[in-house]
């Protein structure tokens, strides 16, 4: 997937050497997180939006040294390692260096998500379904021979949470035999967090919830 074409480089670099009042304008008329900051042509890091906050406008950046981050992507970075970059260093502008250290533009977030929601994963037709379980005890192989051994067919998956070492995986897959991929998870100790298809098991227990107060009506 190339994502090379969405590099930005219309947007500015700083010199350590520049004034702070420089980057507060820049902030002040964005909304971006970070801006790229140089020593001698050379990347040295970024500057954050939320530092900006707390320093002078007529001081240099270079005394605020201590407080730029350090987190970029390659050109021949892929699309994912810079979501992961993105998403690790809460940031929604990411720059892109070249083999010299040179800043040669950036990625804006929104146009990385929008490639990533044009994929097949998103864009042709299936169901959605969010499963979880403990991290040492779930594997894609498992996820996958589920899936398949129900004549269903898997797009794609991605771990989308993970808390108290329980993992969240999402997955993509084809609506035929849904029902019976999810009662196959069930078997298998997976917990359903989430699914686009009618679900056979809540229907059941909505008759059998529907049986009981019948009986004890009677």
């Amino acid at each position: 997937m190339n994502i090379q074409e969405h590099i930005i480089s219309s947007l500015p670099v700083f010199d350590i050497k520049d004034t702070t009042e420089k980057v507060l304008e820049f902030f002040q008329d964005t909304t971006y997180s970070h801006i790229a900051i140089l020593e001698n042509g050379r990347f040295l890091g970024l500057f954050s939006e939320i530092d900006a906050d707390g320093i002078q406008p007529d001081a240099k950046i270079e005394e605020y040294r201590y407080e730029l981050q350090n987190f970029f992507a390659r050109r021949e970075t892929n699309w994912l390692d810079v979501l992961e970059v993105f998403a690790r260093n809460e940031a929604n502008l990411l720059p892109v260096l070249n083999e010299k250290e040179e800043v040669t533009g950036y990625y804006c977030l929104t146009d990385i998500v929008s490639v990533f929601i044009d994929t097949p994963f998103f864009t042709d037709p299936g169901s959605i379904l969010v499963i979880s379980k403990g991290v040492k005890d779930y594997s894609f192989s498992e996820i996958a021979q589920i899936v398949e051994s129900n004549n269903a067919k898997l797009y794609g998956g991605f771990i989308s949470g993970t808390e108290n070492d329980i993992i969240q995986v999402t997955l993509k897959i084809t609506a035929n035999n849904y029902n019976k991929v999810v009662q196959t998870f069930r078997r298998y100790n997976y917990t359903i967090i989430f699914g686009n298809s009618d679900d056979e098991f809540l229907e059941d227990l909505k008759n059998r919830s529907d049986y009981l107060d019948k009986y004890l009506n009677v």
